[in-house]
């Protein structure tokens, strides 16, 4: 079996030699063993990485990636990490539809063009529903809402 020194292994999953340790010291890495004083994993530990991350970047705490990575593949351990990721499902859901809509956001701001950014009504989601068919750009909305004395700055929106 092949062994990799924490740099290497730190370089092959693109990850800091600190997070090795850190995440060996919380149980989610197995121990390295030490060849003339070095810490050396076996060359699988980048696919365990690369769990670790993905679970990290699906909202996984530590203490929930501990749980998934324990070795107990019994079904009580099985239906618990079902269970686990049935809830993290929703809440990967709600943050796929905040990224989409602020993708949305910038794509209408592209459109729009005016790029005064202290005054763009996009900027201000209360008002974002309030576009009419009659106002092409969110810009005219903008130019009628002022025309009104109801357009309020971007700084004043965001507090």
């Amino acid at each position: 079996m092949r062994y990799l020194p924490i740099g290497e292994l730190a370089d092959k999953a693109r990850v800091r030699a600190s997070a090795l340790r850190y995440w060996e010291e919380r149980g989610l890495l197995p121990g390295a063993r030490r060849e003339g004083g070095r810490r050396v994993w076996p060359a699988t530990t980048v696919r365990r990485v690369a769990l670790i991350k993905m679970a990290q970047r699906a909202g996984f705490t530590l203490a929930e990636i501990t749980q998934l990575l324990a070795e107990d593949t019994t079904p009580s351990a099985t239906r618990q990490w079902r269970d686990m990721a049935t809830r993290k499902l929703p809440e990967l859901d709600r943050h796929i539809a905040q990224t989409q809509a602020l993708r949305q956001a910038v794509a209408d701001c592209l459109e729009c063009g005016c790029m005064k950014f202290d005054q763009c009504v996009l900027l201000d989601n209360h008002r974002r529903g309030a576009l009419t068919a009659n106002t092409q750009r969110p810009c005219d909305y903008l130019a009628l809402s002022m025309r009104s004395g109801n357009a309020r700055r971007h700084s004043e929106t965001i507090s």
